[in-house]
């Protein structure tokens, strides 16, 4: 038996081939849509991909499972569980297994047995693997997909906070713990591999470490810890990370069947004397570095550097307009890359940022300020302190000075900000709140600093932060953003214009 591994950490995605070497047959365990990254590995191994198989349908990414259908005949090995809006829409176009509880197929002489482990969503199912060629006759590991991480478990809030799918969340988590009931039955010696590790937004505190055993779960994943369903219910509910809102396009998407994308060719590039009149949609993302964009861009883009395109383009592009790119030429096939992983399909095209700057069109800019320059800024009423991390970050430490609006909220809520007071965007280390600062501007406002190296930076400097949390203004107070405006689970905007 071959057992190979991939990883992409863009996304913080495992997915794996295995394949029977007695018989030159592979199958691929939730793949991502970049499949020339398994055909390239099965031809190395002079295998076959005979098969794809999704454990569930994926919220993350877009599977690859229709692509290898298309491009090499693979089989869909897709769940069958589930109420009725949870089927596979497309598996009928092409050769196919729809499975439930119970159910088994081979690759060669690999047996797969699928076992149903609802909760993360109600279709989840895992694969349990044994090796009969290798003369095995009981499992030797499991595939759990977004069902058991290393360290964690699958969350199972996501159709509700991201699908606004309201009371799916108490009963998805009724359902993982009859799930994780079923886990601690399986041997302690079984190998796990899940489909996501640290960094995932499928889970809380999801470990860095490729794989585990069950046994080591059991013992040390603090999800499975809880014998009383209450007590469970509680903490999988509790601090989780924010929901991608773009999570709800990727439900839809696998489930009624990506777009094959085949050899698609690259985006064409754009002139320069077609940018005006695209900027008005704000769909134009200049993917250069934040220092480059602080200290010159095209007025009306924002900035989400290549290195944060992947965590953040789904969070802020709007999936129903076409999108243009500011890129130079040799970052482009890796920029397509990423966006179609995560379904953003519509790219109309590239500027060329040497052109752009040849004909002068690079004309707006953002200060980047050090934390003394910020804390100067503030002490003399020249400034509000936007901090744009997460509610767990937040709660753990932030600035007193700071109000909180998480980094995907602020698109919905500058038009709203009519101060005059000069915005300061501030995050971990200083990269998030420059994506912040390029939507401010992006926004019409004129008055941005970015908080260089973030509360790391600050508290470097020797700067106070606090765990004092603001509250809201109460009805009546002149505030310069309104009331609200930005609320994200525990703390907002709530600041006048200190000047």
């Amino acid at each position: 038996m071959l057992l190979k591994y991939f990883y992409d950490t863009t996304l913080a995605h495992a997915s794996y081939m295995v394949g029977c070497q007695k018989t030159g047959q592979a199958v691929i365990i939730d793949p991502g849509r970049d499949v020339d990254t398994y055909l390239a590995a099965a031809e190395d191994a002079e295998m076959t991909i005979t098969g794809a198989a999704d454990t569930h349908i994926h919220a993350d990414y877009v599977s690859g499972a229709r692509e290898l259908a298309e491009r090499c005949g693979a089989r869909l090995y897709l769940s069958d569980e589930g109420p009725a809006e949870w089927k596979y829409q497309f598996a009928d176009q092409y050769k196919h297994q729809l499975l439930k509880e119970g159910d088994q197929f081979y690759i060669g002489k690999i047996k797969m047995e699928v076992i149903h482990t609802p909760g993360h969503t109600p279709e989840s199912i895992s694969y349990l693997l044994t090796d009969e060629g290798g003369g095995a006759s009981t499992p030797m590991g499991l595939f759990s997909g977004d069902f058991v991480f290393v360290g964690s478990i699958g969350r199972p809030d996501l159709l509700e906070e991201a699908a606004g799918m309201v009371g799916t969340a108490a009963a998805g988590a009724k359902d993982l713990y009859q799930s994780i009931r079923k886990f601690r039955e399986l041997p302690d010696h079984l190998q796990l591999w899940p489909a996501h590790g640290a960094g995932s937004a499928c889970g809380k505190g999801l470990g860095a470490i490729p794989s585990s055993t069950v046994g080591y779960e059991k013992r040390y994943n603090p999800a499975l810890q809880f014998e009383s369903e209450q007590a469970f219910v509680d903490y999988i509910l509790s601090e989780q990370p924010e929901a991608p809102t773009y999570f709800a396009v990727m439900k839809r998407v696998n489930k009624e069947g990506p777009t094959v994308l085949g050899s698609t060719p690259l985006p064409p590039e754009i002139t320069v004397d077609q940018l005006s009149s695209i900027t008005i949609a704000n769909q134009v993302i200049d993917t250069r570095s934040s220092y480059q964009f602080s200290g010159a861009h095209a007025p009306g883009s924002y900035n989400i550097p290549l290195e944060y395109l992947a965590s953040w383009a789904g969070w802020l592009v709007d999936y129903n307009q076409p999108v243009y790119l500011i890129a130079p030429p040799e970052d482009r096939p890796e920029i397509v890359r990423i966006l179609h992983k995560i379904g953003i399909e519509s790219i109309s095209g590239f500027f060329d940022p040497a052109a752009l700057a040849r004909f002068g069109l690079l004309t707006g800019s953002y200060q980047n300020e050090s934390p003394v320059e910020v804390a100067k800024r503030i002490s003399e009423g020249d400034g509000i302190l936007i901090d744009v991390r997460g509610d767990t970050e937040w709660t753990e430490q932030h600035i007193a000075e700071a109000k909180r609006c998480f980094l995907a909220k602020l698109p919905e809520n500058l038009a709203e900000f009519s101060g005059p007071c000069t915005l300061i965007f501030q995050c971990r280390s200083g990269g998030r709140s420059a994506i912040a600062a390029s939507l401010a501007k992006a926004a019409g406002i004129e008055k941005v600093v970015n908080l260089t190296g973030g509360i790391h930076a600050w508290q470097k400097a020797g700067l106070p932060v606090s765990n004092q949390i603001h509250e809201l203004h109460g009805p009546g107070d002149d505030a310069s953003i309104p009331e609200g405006a930005c609320q994200s689970q525990a703390v907002f905007w709530n600041a006048q214009c200190p000047s």
